[in-house]
C-alpha cells in the first residue's frame, strides 16, 4: 500500500503542480488519469524521489512490513521502486542484454551467475529474449518501452511507476505493453499515469482523476461509470450549431461521425427532443469531472 496525504508542490515560476493530493494506492494496477499539465508527472517524480515536495507525507509498506517514509528515506524507497519515466533514454549502440546487465550491477546484483539469471528472466518476461543481442537503437517504440519495464523490474520492486507509457505506440504494441503491465500488477503496486482513458478502462481496478494538481475523483472505474447512468445523452448536430450547444449544455465530448459532429451531453433530463440516452463510459466520467472542476475554478 502507498499512502499519500496532503502532498503539495509549487515551482519557482508560481505553478502549483500538486495541491493537497491524497491517495491510497493498493497492490495491483492503479490508473492516474488526467490531461497534460494536470500534475501527474510532478506526482510521479516526487514518488520516484526525483524532486522534493513542499509539504505532505507519503509512506510505502516495505518488504519487512514496516512503512518507509518516501519523502525522507529516499535510499530505502529506491531499493523497492521501479520507474519508467515518460522520456526513457537508452544507449543506441549497446545491446539489450548488455545494458540490462549494466543496470543490474547498479541495482546491486553483484553475483555474476545470479545477475545473468535475473537478466535472462526479465528479457523473457518482456518478450525480448530473441532480440537480446540487438542494438537498442534498432528497437521499435514498443520494444523500447518493454525494455524500460525490464529495467524497472530489476531488484523485485514493490512499487512500479510508469508515466505515459503507451504514447506513440501503434495498436499492436500498445496491447502487448498493456498485457505486460497487467501481468506485473498481479504481484506489485503499479501506478499507470496517462491521459489515455482506454488504458485505465482496460487495466485498472482502481483509479484517480486529477486536474490542476487536485484529485477530482478516486475509486473503481465501474462505480464512477454507474454514477452517470441515465445522465448522458447523444445527438448528431451540424457544425454551425455546435457553439450554441456548447453554450447551452454541458457538452462532454464531440467527435465527427460521417463528417458531422456527434455530441455527448451531461444532463439529468433529456436536454431537448432528438437526444438519445446512451450508456456512459469512463471517457464520459473523465470529461464530466473536468467540466465540473473548470466551472468551480
Amino acid at each position: 500500500m502507498l499512502t499519500i496525504r496532503d502532498l503539495t508542490k509549487t515551482y519557482a515560476n508560481g505553478v502549483r503542480a500538486l495541491d493537497g493530493i491524497s491517495l491510497d494506492i493498493p497492490r495491483g494496477m492503479f490508473g492516474l488519469l488526467g490531461p497534460n499539465g494536470a500534475g501527474k508527472s510532478s506526482l510521479m517524480r516526487t514518488l520516484a524521489t526525483l524532486q522534493e515536495a513542499d509539504s505532505g507525507s507519503v509512506s510505502l509498506d516495505g518488504a519487512d512490513g514496516r512503512a518507509i517514509d518516501v519523502l525522507r528515506d529516499k535510499d530505502a524507497v529506491r531499493r523497492q521502486l521501479g520507474y519508467l519515466p515518460q522520456d526513457f533514454g537508452v544507449y543506441p549502440k549497446v545491446s539489450a542484454a548488455d545494458l540490462l546487465e549494466h543496470f543490474a550491477v547498479l541495482k546491486g546484483l553483484s553475483d555474476r551467475k545470479r545477475r545473468r539469471e535475473v537478466v535472462d528472466g526479465l528479457l523473457n518476461q518482456v518478450n525480448l529474449w530473441n532480440a537480446r543481442k540487438q542494438k537498442l537503437g534498432t528497437f521499435s517504440g514498443g520494444m523500447r518501452q518493454r525494455f524500460g519495464i525490464a529495467q524497472a523490474l530489476l531488484g523485485d520492486p514493490r512499487l512500479v511507476i510508469v508515466d505515459e507509457p503507451t504514447a506513440g505506440l501503434d495498436p499492436e504494441e500498445r496491447n502487448r505493453f498493456l498485457n505486460l503491465l497487467a501481468e506485473i500488477g498481479e504481484n506489485v503496486a503499479v501506478i499507470l499515469s496517462t491521459h489515455i482513458v482506454e488504458d485505465v478502462t482496460d487495466l485498472c481496478p482502481t483509479m484517480a482523476i486529477v486536474s490542476k494538481g487536485k484529485v477530482l475523483l478516486t475509486g473503481k472505474p465501474g462505480d464512477a461509470i454507474d454514477a452517470l447512468n441515465q445522465q448522458v445523452w447523444r445527438k448528431q448536430v451540424s457544425k454551425d450549431e455546435l457553439d450554441s450547444y456548447e453554450t447551452r449544455f454541458t457538452v462532454l465530448s464531440t467527435r465527427l461521425v460521417g463528417g458531422q459532429p456527434v455530441i455527448h451531453v451531461f444532463s439529468k433530463d433529456s436536454p431537448e427532443p432528438e437526444f438519445e440516452l446512451v450508456e456512459p463510459d469512463l471517457e464520459d466520467v473523465y470529461f464530466q469531472r473536468l467540466r465540473m472542476h473548470a466551472r468551480v475554478a
